[in-house]
């Protein structure tokens, strides 16, 4: 599989099928918007019920990139639980899961707007964070300095009849997928994201393929 690396801020960023964002330089792995605990929110706030397995299927995914790309550092961009009330609502199994895979890492926490209080679990907690010449948080700002990678809206793209999750990227940010099962998305199309995303941005698809392409207006 050949996935072409993107350029932002001077750095070199890989953007992996599954919807992680893998900086080798700095052996940092990046997910966003994991919503782990989505099922159980449902059902708690509208008694409606969800397919059980979204946090196992995550964290599978996620394990596999842990364990292909062996990071350094692991950047979960917030949103990385449905809410506060679903981060306490881990089985046993999946809470050992979790502090398996952070085990021996720089593990970091970025609030999000789903989860903006501390979590009970390890790693740092912290609204944003810089590496290098990049800063990491979750939701983007517009009048940003060139280097942000952020993610919350969950952006997808549709290509010859194909609906996707995909990053987007400009010459000033970048923004991620949403990496967790069950999260819905929001066209890369939509004017949220045409008021962030610069005139010449381009998506790139998620999925056993690659494919980057320019947004159309």
């Amino acid at each position: 599989m050949n996935i072409s690396p993107i350029h932002l801020a001077n750095e070199t960023l890989v953007p992996l099928p599954s919807g992680a964002l893998w900086w080798p330089d700095q052996r940092l792995l990046c997910v966003s918007d994991l919503h782990l605990g989505k099922a159980e929110r449902h059902a708690r706030r509208t008694g409606g019920l969800l397919p059980p397995y979204e946090c196992d299927e995550t964290l599978t995914r996620l394990n596999a990139e842990i364990e292909a790309q062996s990071p350094q550092t692991v950047v979960c961009l917030g949103d990385s639980f449905d809410d506060i009330l679903a981060a306490n609502s881990l089985s046993d199994r999946q809470t050992d899961w979790l502090t398996r895979m952070m085990a021996g890492r720089d593990w970091v926490w970025i609030e999000g707007n789903h989860d903006p209080g501390p979590l009970t679990l390890g790693g740092r907690h912290l609204a944003e964070i810089r590496v290098g010449a990049l800063v990491f948080r979750h939701i983007a700002q517009p009048d940003a300095a060139p280097g942000e990678v952020s993610g919350h809206y969950h952006p997808k793209a549709r290509l010859g009849g194909v609906r996707r999750p995909c990053f987007l990227i400009d010459t000033r940010r970048l923004i991620l997928p949403a990496f967790g099962a069950f999260t819905g998305g929001l066209d890369c199309t939509a004017p949220a994201l045409s008021e962030l995303m610069g005139p010449k941005a381009w998506a790139v698809m998620t999925g056993p393929s690659p494919v980057s392409f320019p947004i159309r207006r």
